[in-house]
């Protein structure tokens, strides 16, 4: 059993930064983060290999966002940066079974709680 607890979540400034952080325990593979407005569905956000070596963004947060991860500490990261009101969301955390994984949903086993991130504009 994973489970996995995200943090850094909050208010900020259009154009500001945000990092969020996953901690996991027990063992994970690839990881990803996901995001959900209100009235929507939740949706990709990025993903890391088990090694770091690969990642994957879906389009909106391309060259705005980076996903890492430090296995020695069984922690992956989200930097957020040059946040748009349109990046409000609870974001979610989530781990796969498998050395990579991708943006479907289906790939992940394990699933945070999720947090808060509002972009005022």
């Amino acid at each position: 059993q994973v489970q996995l607890v995200e943090s850094g979540g909050g208010l900020v400034q259009a154009g500001g930064s945000l990092r969020l952080s996953c901690a996991a325990s027990g063992r994970n593979y690839a990881m990803g983060w996901f995001r959900q407005a209100p009235g929507k569905e939740r949706e990709f956000v990025a993903a890391i290999s088990y090694s770091g070596s690969s990642t994957s963004y879906a389009d909106f947060v391309k060259g705005r966002f980076i996903i890492s991860r430090d296995n020695a500490k069984n922690t992956v990261y989200l930097q957020m940066n040059r946040l748009k009101p349109e990046d409000t969301a609870v974001y979610y955390c989530a781990a796969g079974n498998t050395l990579y994984s991708g943006s479907d949903r289906d790939e992940y086993i394990y699933w945070g709680r999720g947090t808060q991130v509002t972009v005022s504009s």
